[in-house]
This record gives structure tokens, C-alpha cells and sequence, in this order.
């Protein structure tokens, strides 16, 4: 009898995203709006025009030239609508880290190691938003110059330099990217990312790496790898940019990156003290739960923040964030209720967190259809990223970082490609691209992530001892204990 409803469920889902799949690419044909001259009859309109006075024809001012790197520009130019949001959006990405990550990770790990892994990401928090204010915002978001432009970005906003406010001039710096909102608006919404993107790290090495280690790599890795493919993606003078790869919140600068950082962290390290052969009992899964609710709502501003504006496409992208994250939830649900005969309340939370990486890339893109086949798709191979392909990879991700945020990215970048809408966004998506761009982001993140753990190594050594590690991070490196 229960077989027989797992298999109904199972058959449920896939009817539904057949069905999904069918319509994703097909958008309603908009409504005719009817004019009000239409309904005016010839005789009417033509004594209307005589009795109307000719009208004076104004000569428009010349539009100013688009910028091409930040500058000042007037204050009245600004939009107020776009700043506001984008200042709220910047609150609900750092809400996604502080406390949302904090949580989420903190309730996974054991009583012991509650502490550390929230001292991890209070401390990538600080250590990331002074990085990004010295060096990492002008390495990212401004145009670099000669053969390395493509690459990597300048050095005209290091320590912030040039984001002014003239109020006697009534002038005020933005970016070119952004030039609605003040750059340094844009610049405290990039931060965000740049900070939950090295926060995610840390749930592949949780419970054996050395505190001081982490400060170090985060820090080395924030500039050599995170900074650099922001810049690639995300800065118009990019070379993915220019190839045409879409990444339009973070699908592979954030996830693909992340996650593999992660990988590579995880394999380094090595497994934990008695991995495959003793229970690794999650402290509280209550506290999970509490940050996978603080991510998916702060995910709203990470996606439809990403609009940089308040406008309809902000709309639609926190529309499909939504629809996305709630199939991810139940088709994690469904894959984990067939095969372990039972749903989990972390299956569920894992669930969702995939729906939400796997639209990232695509959600200024796409229709909520394409939205709900994503989530669909996103939850049951995340399932298998955290399950399978984790066997097979044979590496100790201890709070699956690579099986969720890392194939979550791909699924969604390469999904980005084939529902990208042109009637949305203006392009049309490229799987190949798509490739391309996950393939350089995936490459360039293994390598040098494993380059910036050798030089940490050299200065600090990578892992707690045993005894440490037996005892607890939380007793080892801050001699403070959760709880009684």
C-alpha cells in the first residue's frame, strides 16, 4: 500500500514536470491594449484637431553618453525607488549570512562544534567586508585596462576611493553598471554577495580546521579567486560578459564557485575523526530550520536585488525565486520519501536552499514556469549530489556544500541557457555558453582554491590536532561551551 503511493507521488511529479517542461518555453501572448483614439470616430477626431491649438514642438536636450567606468554624475539623476530597494535588498543578503548561514550550518554539526562553525562565519563576515573595502570592490566592478582588463578589474576604488557625495555640487559617485542607485549602494550589495559566497565555504570543512587557517584562506581566497570571476561575469568588460554567458544572481560566481571551493577544501583536509564509521548526531535541526527560513526570504532580495532596480523585472525574479525554492522543497522530498521511505525536515530545508541556488542564475531570465521545472529538476539532483555523487566523489563534505550549492549551479546555469526568454530579458540563452562559462568558473575555482590552501599551509597548519578535534572546536579554539 505504501508502495503504491510513493509511486503515485513519484508519477505525480513527473506528470507535472512534463507538463511544466511543455509550457516553460511559451509565454501568454500579451493582452491588446485597446486606444482611446480607436474608439473616437473620424468625424469626432477630425474637429478635434481643428479646434486644438498646434502644440509647441520642444527640442529634446541630447541624452548624455552611457558611462563606461564609475564616475559623478548629478544627484536628481538618481532614482529613489531603486536606491531604496536596493538598500533593503542589501539588508535581506546579509540577513541570508548573518544569522541565516550561521544558523543553518550551526544546527547541522555536533553539540561541540556549534561555536566554531558560527565564530567562522561572524569572523568571514568582518575579515570579507574589510577586504572588499580596501581591495576586493575596484578588483571586481571596475574596468581593468590591457591584456588583463578581461580578467581582472583596476585599482581607481581601492579603500572605497572616488564613492562621494558632494552636497554643495549635489553630485554623487555610481557605477556604470548601476548608474540609477549611488555606487556606494552597489558596492554594499556586492559586498553582501562576496561575503555569503566565502560563508558557504565553510560547511565542507566544518569541525577540523583550524581557526587561524580559515581567516587566512578566506581571506587570500576572497581576492585571488572570488574577486577575479565576479569580474569575469559580472563587469560588462568581462570576458564571460562578453561572450554572452548569463549569470544573473550568482549561479556560478557565487554557487559553482563556492561549492567547489568547498570540494577541494574537503579533499585537502581530509574526513573527520571516525567519518563512515560512528553517527555524526546534528545538534539542532530546529536551528536549521530557522536559517533555511532566514535564506529563503532573504533570498528575495539576492535574486530580484539583482534587477538593480524596482521595476517589473525585479518583480518577476522574485515571483520564480519563490516558485523555485518550493519545488525544490518537495521534489528533495519525494526523491528522499521513495528511496529512505521517509521525508526529513532536512531533506525538506536542503530541499529548497536547491531550489533557490538553482534559479539564481536564471531568474531575471525566465517565466515561473521554466521557474517550477527548474525547481524540480534542481531538488531531485541536488538529492542526488548529497547522496550518490557523494560516494562516488568519496570526499568528507561534511554539510554537502559541492552536492547542493555546487550542482545546484550547474543545473541551474546550463537550465539558464535553455529557458532563457528573450522576451524578458533581451537574450536569448546558449547552452554551450553556458558551458563555457560553468566549465571556467568550475576550473579556475579548483585550482586556485587549492593553491591558496598550500600557501595557508605554509604559514598555518590546516587542521586541529586529534585531541582537538575529539574535544570539540568550541573547547579548542575558544574555550567557550554551548549550553550545560
Amino acid at each position: 500500500m505504501h508502495h503504491k503511493r510513493f509511486v503515485t507521488l513519484g508519477w505525480g511529479l513527473g506528470l507535472l514536470l512534463a507538463a511544466t517542461l511543455a509550457g516553460a518555453q511559451t509565454p501568454a501572448p500579451p493582452a491588446e491594449a485597446t486606444s482611446p483614439v480607436a474608439a473616437v470616430s473620424p468625424p469626432a477626431q477630425a474637429a478635434a484637431q481643428v479646434a486644438a491649438p498646434p502644440a509647441a514642438v520642444a527640442t529634446p536636450a541630447p541624452a548624455p553618453a552611457p558611462l563606461t567606468r564609475p564616475g559623478l554624475v548629478a544627484a536628481d539623476t538618481l532614482n529613489g525607488a531603486d536606491t531604496a530597494w536596493m538598500m533593503t535588498s542589501t539588508a535581506l543578503v546579509l540577513l541570508m549570512t548573518l544569522p541565516g548561514i550561521a544558523l543553518f550550518y550551526g544546527g547541522m554539526v555536533r553539540k561541540k562544534n556549534v561555536l566554531n562553525t558560527m565564530a567562522c562565519v561572524v569572523a568571514i563576515c568582518a575579515v570579507v567586508s574589510l577586504l572588499w573595502f580596501a581591495v576586493g570592490y575596484s578588483l571586481a566592478f571596475t574596468p581593468g585596462s590591457g591584456a588583463l582588463g578581461p580578467y581582472i578589474g583596476g585599482g581607481e576604488r581601492l579603500w572605497f576611493a572616488g564613492l562621494d557625495y558632494v552636497k554643495d555640487a549635489q553630485k554623487v559617485a555610481v557605477s556604470h553598471i548601476a548608474p540609477n542607485i549611488p555606487e556606494s549602494v552597489y558596492a554594499m550589495f556586492q559586498l553582501t554577495f562576496a561575503i555569503i559566497t566565502a560563508a558557504l565555504v565553510v560547511g565542507a570543512f566544518v569541525e577540523r580546521m583550524r581557526f587561524s587557517a580559515m581567516l587566512c584562506f578566506i581571506s587570500l581566497w576572497t581576492l585571488v579567486v572570488y574577486a577575479p570571476i565576479a569580474h569575469w561575469v559580472w563587469e560588462p568588460s568581462g570576458w564571460l560578459a562578453q561572450l554572452g554567458a548569463l549569470d544573473f544572481a550568482g549561479g556560478s560566481v557565487v554557487h559553482i564557485n563556492a561549492g567547489v571551493a568547498g570540494l577541494v577544501c574537503a579533499y585537502v583536509l581530509g574526513p573527520r575523526r571516525g567519518y563512515g564509521r560512528e553517527a555524526f548526531t546534528p545538534f539542532n535541526l530546529g536551528l536549521t530550520m530557522a536559517g533555511a527560513g532566514m535564506l529563503w526570504v532573504g533570498w528575495f532580495g539576492f535574486n530580484a536585488g539583482s534587477a538593480v532596480a524596482s521595476d517589473g523585472r525585479a518583480g518577476l525574479a522574485m515571483a520564480v525565486t519563490h516558485i523555485a525554492a518550493a519545488a525544490g522543497a518537495l521534489s528533495w522530498m519525494a526523491a528522499e520519501w521513495l528511496v529512505r521511505k521517509r521525508p526529513t525536515l532536512l531533506g525538506l530545508c536542503s530541499g529548497l536552499v536547491a531550489g533557490l541556488v538553482a534559479i539564481t542564475p536564471a531568474a531575471g531570465f525566465v517565466s515561473p514556469r521554466a521557474a517550477l521545472a527548474i525547481g524540480l529538476i534542481a531538488g531531485v539532483a541536488c538529492y542526488w549530489g548529497a547522496t550518490g555523487l557523494k560516494r562516488l566523489l568519496n570526499a568528507d563534505d561534511s554539510l554537502d556544500v559541492f552536492g547542493v550549492h555546487g550542482v545546484g549551479g550547474i543545473v541551474g546555469s546550463l537550465l539558464t541557457g535553455v529557458f532563457a526568454s528573450k522576451t524578458i530579458s533581451g537574450v536569448e540563452g546558449s547552452v554551450l555558453t553556458q558551458a563555457i562559462g560553468v566549465g571556467a568558473v568550475l576550473g579556475y575555482s579548483l585550482l586556485m582554491t587549492a593553491v591558496v590552501l598550500w600557501i595557508t599551509s605554509q604559514v598555518f597548519s590546516l587542521r586541529v590536532s586529534d585531541s582537538s578535534e575529539s574535544d570539540g572546536l568550541d573547547i579548542a579554539q575558544h574555550a567557550e561551551r554551548i549550553g550545560t
